[in-house]
């Protein structure tokens, strides 16, 4: 067999995996997601593993209730290289505080939910942002890979892995590593899965999120392809409930 055979077989793997081990965790994730959006709530996604959160926004089919979230904090302050170790009042990790102000400042509030992605879930941003949330009372759901974060430490000064400190943690089923695929002449696996795997498991919630919504005689705005026939107006009908409403 092939790679794009043997990658197939390897992403068959990952649906197997979602179907076997996660569907009862999907299923708190979407519950909390309806109940969020149903109480006035909101439903953020920072970077979701290589930037799939776009996958999810303003998408045909999709809800209007997932919103972005990311920030950039410019600090204009150069001093010469003998004076940038001057030891502080207090011990000050950079990134948290930058994280911490974009939280506090921005549109999210207690109750709402981030999700929050990280194949490796080692990374100091992710695991920064979810430590952030929970201070806020933010609820965070994770996508990472268990089988990948069993065998790395953290880069946080904490120590924590993004499974750690998430709400709900949805493994993806990547492997150690994220790449899947053996192919003669090369020392390490290529083609990684974590991307589609992320976009798979993100659809699942959301989808089962809507249907919760839908049940209770609230469906969520939803977006029609502006591609197809009466399409746009369908989707700015559906953008302008959503103002008003919020789900």
């Amino acid at each position: 067999m092939n790679a794009p055979q043997n990658y197939l077989n390897a992403i068959r793997s990952v649906l197997d995996h979602y179907e076997q081990t996660q569907m009862e965790t999907i299923e708190q994730a979407a519950a909390m997601v309806a109940d969020c959006v149903l109480s006035g709530g909101a439903v953020h996604l920072a970077a979701i593993g290589h930037s799939n959160e776009q996958d999810f926004l303003s998408r045909a089919g999709g809800p209007a209730f997932l919103q972005p979230f990311s920030y950039t904090i410019t600090v204009n302050d150069p001093v010469a290289d003998c004076l940038k170790d001057r030891p502080r009042p207090e011990p000050v990790a950079r990134d948290a505080e930058q994280v911490r102000l974009a939280l506090r400042i921005g549109n999210l509030r207690a109750g709402d939910i981030m999700a929050i992605g990280s194949v490796s879930g080692r990374n100091i941003r992710p695991v920064g942002l979810a430590l952030a949330c929970r201070e806020l009372g933010i609820r965070t759901i994770a996508f990472t890979s268990r089988a990948y974060t069993a065998q790395v430490t953290s880069a946080h000064p904490s120590g924590k892995k993004l499974i750690d400190v998430a709400d709900i943690v949805i493994d993806n089923g990547a492997p150690f590593g994220d790449a899947a695929v053996e192919i003669p002449g090369y020392d390490f696996p290529l083609m990684p899965v974590s991307g589609a795997s992320m976009v798979i498991g993100g659809w699942m919630i959301w989808g089962r999120a809507m249907e919760i919504m839908a049940a209770r005689g609230q469906p969520a705005s939803a977006f029609m392809s502006v591609n197809r026939p009466g399409g746009r107006e369908v989707y700015d009908k559906n953008r302008e409930r959503f103002q008003k409403l919020g789900y």
